[in-house]
């Protein structure tokens, strides 16, 4: 019997039906389809939208009025150039203004996350207090 006949024999296999039946990509699916993956999902295509809102803010209104407070500097400039020490002729630029921008891109958008979220809590400790209430009420008609 040659060796091309015995695999002729054997049943075929099809290896991405083997993968896709996997325990494995069957657990990766269990963890794709939770409600929380989604969520986060969503939250992160928001949160790449809102960015370009915040650098507008930060950019074009905040920092600008920041400018005119500190006496017309431009943060976005600000800068440091350090020599080599090892006395090639190049020079370490380290733009720290740039980090101030971030750091102010971020706290603006902490505010804001945090403006949010308080807002949605006051909104769910009313819907729970008007469902007190009427539970309240509709124990009091019952008796």
């Amino acid at each position: 019997m040659s060796k091309n006949s015995k695999q002729s024999e054997s049943p075929k296999t099809n290896p991405i039906k083997k993968i896709a039946d996997s325990q494995f990509i069957s657990e990766f699916k269990e963890f794709i389809n939770r409600g929380s993956v989604v969520d986060l999902a969503i939250g992160v295509a928001v949160g790449g939208a809102f960015t370009a809102i915040v650098k507008s803010l930060v950019d074009d209104i905040i920092m600008p009025i920041t400018s005119l407070l500190a006496g017309g500097l431009d943060f976005s400039t600000l800068a440091i150039d350090v020599p080599n020490v090892f006395g090639a002729d190049t020079t370490a630029h380290i733009a720290y203004g740039n980090f101030i921008q971030n750091v102010v891109n971020f706290l603006i958008v902490a505010f804001v996350i945090f403006i949010i979220v308080r807002f949605m809590n006051g909104l769910n400790r009313k819907k729970d207090a008007d469902d007190a209430k009427a539970a309240k009420e509709k124990s009091k008609s019952a008796k």
